[in-house]
């Protein structure tokens, strides 16, 4: 017995095929092999085409299957993650009418700041936890201002992990976490934010029918079982955004236990048992993937945009030519805890919520053009990677959630031992790295789900911890006076 699990990113789609009874991955594939194509029209726009995600899964899906020798057959249940806050707008046939606007695209920014203000901050933060911000709502309010014609034509609305859905199943439909993370759910209400609709002039008709995280969602249609090579009627039952589902890949829904990522973007995630908010909404608050009406289980989401594109850039243009990410952070090593003196800002990558929604840009300070070279710029971006963490574990924990313990997947720069002793030393946290990934985790969600395991306990019994890093208690000290230096620059 197998479970499926897909994890749709703005970099690449990646399928996973888990073995039920073992918890462990029988196969995993990725496309494309470099990242994929993210439209950037103006400054500040990201925008992609769903197909492409389609097109990927595909390969993907193919690529499992032919590996492991699986018969479709023998696959109980398939979950989905997906990359958060993009909106895909369909009409009634199902077409797709306009690139998707994706999470790291910032034009929405003034549309969100409006609302927040027309409505009042207190009644957003009341009733949204979050203001409106760069949110879906707010992207979808661009396009009725300045896309009037592709709005009229608008059947649903959908997140991207609700469009993949729709092209396994013919379904339409949504979920409250999906919904809380487009800021549209009202949680005092327990239902969709009717006071925003209303702000916005948005028919209640655009939003999907309502399923929970955790349950059917809809069966492979026959058009996408000849497509993917799956069985017709394998029941979908499981989907979450990416955050909330690399939590619970890592076996946190509880309150006070912490999730980590630094792919492209850079995630602390915590759960809360009470419902809550950042007074000043830096940090964001949605419903986790086992949030009820009855029990609270919010998910404190810190996100810093330019996380990893950062490290990326500085391997494209700084680092030598044709330097692999593992020698590149072996650079970055021979240089001391503070970069001697070098500070860099990683803001480069649009918007950041945690600073008020300001576009900070990336900048670098404190160079000596005697004296430094590039290991000390690599590791200053880590560092400052680090820092802007630190910047907002801060917030989190002014707002009751402490951060000692952080979970993360041994995986994009948590490979760096650089990155990682920093986040420890800086936050006195202790960092547990585990075998596994956003598509593993989406098999496990299918499999809760699905009824396969009966708690999360039974899910993630498997879950294999690969490494602990304890901060040094001897060079605290150095961590906290870069970090003092680093915030000085802001």
């Amino acid at each position: 017995m197998f479970l499926l699990g897909y994890d749709i990113g703005s970099s690449s789609v990646k399928a996973s095929l888990v073995n039920a009874g073992t918890g462990k991955s029988v196969s995993s594939a990725f496309f494309p092999k470099t990242e994929a194509d993210i439209m950037a029209v103006r400054p500040g726009w990201a925008e992609q085409d769903p197909e492409s995600w389609w097109e990927y899964l595909k390969r993907s899906t193919q690529a499992v299957l032919e590996e492991s020798g699986v018969s479709p057959a023998e696959i109980k249940a398939i979950g989905i993650s997906y990359q958060m806050h993009g909106l895909v707008c369909v009409d009634k046939e199902r077409n797709v009418l306009r690139p998707a606007i994706i999470w790291c695209d910032s034009r929405a920014v003034p549309y969100g700041q409006r609302a927040f203000e027309a409505l009042g901050e207190e009644r957003c933060l009341s009733h949204l936890l979050n203001s409106p911000g760069n949110f879906t709502a707010s992207k979808l309010a661009w396009i009725k201002e300045n896309e009037p014609a592709v709005y009229e034509k608008i059947h649903k609305i959908m997140l991207p992990g609700d469009y993949i859905a729709m092209r396994l199943s013919g379904e339409i439909c949504t979920t409250v976490p999906g919904l809380s993370e487009g800021i549209f759910w009202d949680f005092k209400e327990s239902r969709v934010a009717g006071f925003l609709m209303k702000h916005y002039g948005f028919d209640h008709s655009l939003i999907a029918d309502i399923k929970p995280t955790f349950s059917e969602q809809g069966t492979v249609n026959a058009v996408a079982a000849r497509e993917l090579g799956l069985k017709k009627g394998t029941p979908i039952t499981y989907r979450a955004g990416d955050q909330p589902n690399n939590a619970l890949s890592l076996n946190v829904f509880n309150p006070g236990e912490i999730a980590s990522t630094a792919g492209t973007s850079g995630v602390v995630y915590g759960v809360n048992g009470e419902v809550n908010y950042d007074p000043q909404s830096r940090v964001n608050t949605f419903a986790h993937v086992n949030h009820t009406a009855e029990q609270a289980r919010l998910g404190i989401l810190l996100c810093i945009n330019g996380t990893g594109i950062l490290n990326s850039w500085v391997k494209k243009h700084i680092a030598p030519e044709g330097i692999s990410y593992n020698e590149m952070n072996v650079l970055a090593s021979g240089a001391p805890v503070g970069s001697s003196g070098i500070s860099i800002l990683p803001f480069g990558n649009g918007a950041e919520r945690m600073l008020n929604n300001k576009k900070a840009g990336c900048s670098i300070h404190g160079v000596d053009f005697n004296t430094h070279g590039k290991h000390h710029i690599i590791r200053a971006a880590q560092e400052g990677i680090v820092f802007s963490f630190k910047y907002g574990i801060d917030i989190m924990e002014q707002m009751g959630v402490p951060v000692k313990k952080i979970h993360a997947g041994h995986a994009n720069m948590f490979l760096s031992p650089v990155f990682r002793d920093t986040l420890a030393g800086v936050t006195g946290a202790v960092i547990e790295l585990y075998d596994t990934d956003g598509s593993v985790g989406a098999a496990k969600g299918a499999g809760l789900g699905a009824g396969i395991y009966k708690d999360n306990k039974e899910a993630f019994a498997t879950l294999e911890k690969l490494d602990v890093i304890e901060p040094d208690p001897t060079r605290a000290q150095e961590y906290a006076d870069a970090y003092a230096r680093w915030k000085h620059c802001m």
